[in-house]
């Protein structure tokens, strides 16, 4: 049983359903993501916790009315994938240009039956502007993930940030507004940062 031991989180919180979608999506990334290079070979046993346990700590900061949610750069599709069984109501895209793993997050989406979630096989940045919300993690430092999101997110959009060990509030750029920080984990070392324009 994918059992969710997470800050915010128990396991009443997800149906029985996406339990078992997060638990097949845990096989996809143990059997296929990780032999492909997509996910470190160490992290085998720490897919659940480090990877889609983390990825869920962005739920709690996305609003009942955000649609769409954009995963920058979503890889083997963290945090988008767990963000998206999650949050039934809402549409989630999976930017990826890497044709291999958007290709694996085309198999994802199907075997999941995740009917919110496209995989647009593109860099995010040619996309166009008027997401509600834009999810970070392992994107890239706080400097570029905000100045790619500031021109994706509408003018009251939020950017979620996983931040790293070593975040400062001195680093938050100068065009942007801190709203909200979520806890840091062991898992992930750093905090969530929920970011908007000023």
């Amino acid at each position: 049983m994918f059992h969710v031991k997470h800050e915010g989180w128990t396991p009443d919180d997800l149906s029985p359903d996406q339990l078992a979608a997060l638990e097949r999506y845990e096989r996809l990334l143990e059997e296929l993501a990780i032999p492909r290079g997509m996910i470190a070979s160490s992290d085998r046993e720490h897919l659940r916790t480090r990877h889609i346990l983390d990825s869920l700590r962005a739920v709690p900061f996305i609003e009942t009315d955000a649609d769409p949610v954009l995963d920058l750069g979503s890889g083997p599709g963290l945090p988008g994938v767990p963000i998206a069984v999650a949050r039934p109501d809402v549409s989630v895209i999976l930017t990826e240009p890497r044709q291999a793993r958007a290709a694996f997050l085309e198999l994802v989406a199907e075997q999941l039956e995740l009917q919110n979630v496209r995989v647009v096989p593109q860099q995010a940045e040619s996309l166009l502007s008027g997401c509600a919300v834009c999810c970070a993690r392992g994107f890239g430092d706080t400097a570029r993930t905000w100045a790619v999101a500031k021109k994706l997110l509408r003018p009251e959009g939020d950017l979620i940030y996983w931040a790293g060990s070593t975040f400062r509030l001195a680093q938050t750029p100068a065009d942007a507004r801190v709203r909200a920080i979520g806890p840091a984990t062991l898992e992930s070392g750093g905090p969530i940062v929920i970011m908007t324009q000023r």
